[in-house]
């Protein structure tokens, strides 16, 4: 079994979920409210230290046609110094959608707009492990 992090990067906000290739399934963890810079990765670094996972899974910001563009240049980027910070090997899964399925999914939960919004990030890091796991052997 092989347990992993899950990272739903954003300018304000980053989702986090965690996940294992035993039950295959995905919970969103929490949201981290640090802009993206060198205080999100120490943020991450301490929940890498706090969670224990094998590996950490980034979304990658694909254009709807399979197209990369800025963003997802942005996410390896990222990924690549994450990896060098943690010792962790860090996979890109694609993200397309996962935050249009995090909106279907509180759209009738009954939670203020303010709620949602704060829940958003870490429910799309959960729909991005989830992907991940699912393509698992």
């Amino acid at each position: 079994m092989r347990r992993f992090l899950a990272v739903d990067v954003g300018g304000k906000r980053t989702g986090l979920a965690l996940g294992d290739t035993l039950t295959r399934l995905a919970m969103p963890m929490g949201v981290l409210q640090v802009p993206r810079g060198p205080a999100l990765l120490e943020a991450l670094v301490k929940a890498v230290r706090e969670h224990a996972p094998d590996g950490i899974v980034v979304g990658l910001p694909l254009n709807m046609d399979g197209t990369e563009g800025g963003s997802a240049k942005e996410a390896r980027a990222f990924a690549a110094e994450l990896q060098a910070r943690t010792g962790l090997n860090v996979h890109l899964q694609d993200e397309r959608l996962t935050t249009f399925d995090a909106d279907q999914r509180m759209a009738r939960s009954g939670r203020t707009h303010a709620q949602k919004k704060e829940l958003r990030d870490a429910l799309a890091a959960a729909a991005v492990l989830q992907d991940f796991l699912e393509r698992q052997p």
